[in-house]
């Protein structure tokens, strides 16, 4: 039995002994972990305060639009930005803010380049579907005058069309055109566009100085809608059934067509005299 003893604490010491090493190894692979992360948080960071990672000029930011990369003038007009700063300064969300601010740009995320150190900005610009025409006497009430000629996307945002062009010098401006004061009628224009773009006439103009009044320039010729409501729907639908108006009426004698009542629309002749005539289709 004193044999058998004997045994088990020798037994005993040694898997001791080797616990004890097992923990001093762990010890020593734990400080050299932590040696090892510091020393590579420090050289982290001893390479990002190096002078490399500094916007010198606008050059070393890149601006995409699709498949296009924008010039360095469109660059210049979009971002206020002072130079040198550091890279690691910049904070990108900021800038994608201040550039969603500007009426060209819809959507715009900012990432930092590392190599070569700079900015990658990728943008959605707003696409114009009409030519707006705002009315001299409406620019001379605003405190802030703006060029009488711009464009407007389909939420009815003005774009002014010289930084439209800065960024898209060969556009082809739309073919349709809208007069009047966009903040007064943009409420509309948000109803009125997608029932215009879907009409099977022709309409080339809306003119909203008159918001007691809204007419259409059509292929039909000169549309009344009155003041703009929930009728507009059911307008545009009317317009579309007059489409075969001009087999019957010279679209010359026809003064203009008076849609404010959808369900009883008018068409008002010219007259030799001068004098109005109406007619219902």
């Amino acid at each position: 039995m004193a044999g058998i003893v004997s045994v088990s604490q020798t037994d005993l010491a040694q898997r001791r002994k080797k616990l004890r090493r097992q923990r001093q190894m762990k010890l020593v692979q734990a400080i050299w972990r932590t040696i090892a992360v510091s020393g590579f948080a420090g050289c982290l960071l001893w390479v990002t305060l190096q002078p490399v990672w500094v916007l010198n000029d606008p050059k070393q930011i890149v601006i995409k639009s699709g498949n296009q990369v924008l010039p360095e003038t469109a660059i210049k007009s979009m971002l206020k930005l002072s130079y040198p700063q550091s890279l690691w300064k910049i904070e990108p969300s900021a800038i994608a803010q201040s550039l969603k601010l500007q009426p060209t740009i819809a959507q715009a995320t900012v990432n930092r380049r590392l190599f070569p150190p700079g900015l990658i900005i990728e943008i959605q610009e707003r696409v114009p579907v009409a030519v707006a025409q705002r009315p001299p006497e409406a620019n001379n009430q605003t405190k802030n005058k703006q060029s009488s000629t711009g464009l407007l996307d389909a939420t009815g945002v003005w774009i002014p069309l010289e930084k439209y062009t800065l960024v898209n010098p060969k556009l082809k401006l739309p073919s349709f055109k809208v007069i009047g004061t966009p903040e007064q009628y943009r409420q509309y224009w948000i109803q009125l566009y997608p029932l215009l773009s879907q009409s099977s006439v022709k309409i080339m103009e809306a003119n909203f100085q008159d918001l007691t009044n809204l007419i259409l320039k059509t292929e039909l010729g000169n549309v009344h809608l009155g003041n703009p409501s929930p009728l507009l729907p059911e307008q545009i639908k009317v317009l579309a059934q007059l489409r075969n108006l001009p087999a019957k009426i010279n679209p010359t004698q026809i003064e203009y067509i008076d849609l404010k009542n959808p369900e009883t629309p008018i068409v008002h002749m010219i007259q030799n005299n001068s004098k109005a005539n109406s007619s219902t289709p």
